[in-house]
């Protein structure tokens, strides 16, 4: 179950959106090459990630940004952006432009102290924009909990896409954030999940200012939790079926 669409359609160009998701598909090329070489690319992102053990000892504090225009892989650049692209322009439109941008680098260094309260010792580096965009929806459920997400079910080989409230999709990835991070290994890496969990609560903290503005709950009952704006509407959320040639 991913989203793939929200039905919240910003009334302005996300300049900044579209420019940290160009930012984040070129560095990520720039060092692909690497890939190729493990020893190489250890020590990339031995000096570019956000390692929890050199930040406990006051060093390398540059990490807390670099990190965040780091991805592990093609899929994890793939699933940010994807999230990026679908809860990042609504927010941009909301706060503007350069106030969006402070947010999401805010969001991702607080993020980044989530994973290092809950390992402060730990020498793994810690890469990607997860934690700034996990941010981003922890506004976006504040602000539009009721706008449609298209979510996509994959069960084996059945394919369908579902419209759901922004609160059903957004609650259900937070609860896995904390379930992951309670359960996870931290000693031997993988998902950040304090980092993601920590993301969130901070950016909804951070856009509480931003909803007070709009009117806080009386802007949820001129709205009723939808967009202040006619939603889109995308017509048949079927897969189109592929016909067999005999």
């Amino acid at each position: 179950m991913f989203p793939i669409r929200d039905h919240n359609p910003s009334e302005r160009t996300p300049f900044v959106t579209y420019a940290l998701l160009a930012l984040n598909v070129v560095i990520f090329l720039s060092y692909w090459p690497l890939f190729d070489d493990p020893r190489a690319l250890n020590a990339f992102f031995d000096t570019w990630a956000m390692v929890p053990a050199e930040i406990s000892a006051g060093t390398d504090y540059y990490t807390l940004i670099s990190s965040m225009f780091l991805h592990g892989g093609f899929m994890h650049l793939a699933g940010n952006m994807l999230f990026l692209w679908i809860f990042g322009d609504n927010l941009e439109d909301q706060m503007g432009h350069i106030p969006f941008l402070i947010f999401y680098l805010a969001c991702g260094v607080v993020a980044d102290f989530g994973q290092l309260i809950a390992d402060p010792t730990s020498p793994i580096p810690n890469v990607g924009a997860s934690g700034a965009i996990a941010g981003v929806m922890g506004a976006y459920l504040l602000l539009f909990p009721r706008a449609k997400v298209d979510i996509l079910i994959i069960i084996v080989i059945i394919f369908k896409i579902f419209p759901v409230p922004a609160w059903v999709m957004l609650g259900l990835w937070f609860a896995f954030q904390i379930f992951g991070g309670v359960g996870a290994d931290l000693s031997q890496g993988g998902v950040a999940y304090w980092a993601h969990a920590g993301g969130f609560v901070i950016g909804m903290i951070f856009a509480i200012p931003l909803w007070l503005k709009r009117g806080g709950a009386g802007f949820w009952a001129r709205t009723d939790g939808h967009p202040p704006h006619p939603e889109a509407d995308y017509g048949s959320s079927s897969i189109p079926k592929i016909t067999r040639r005999k």
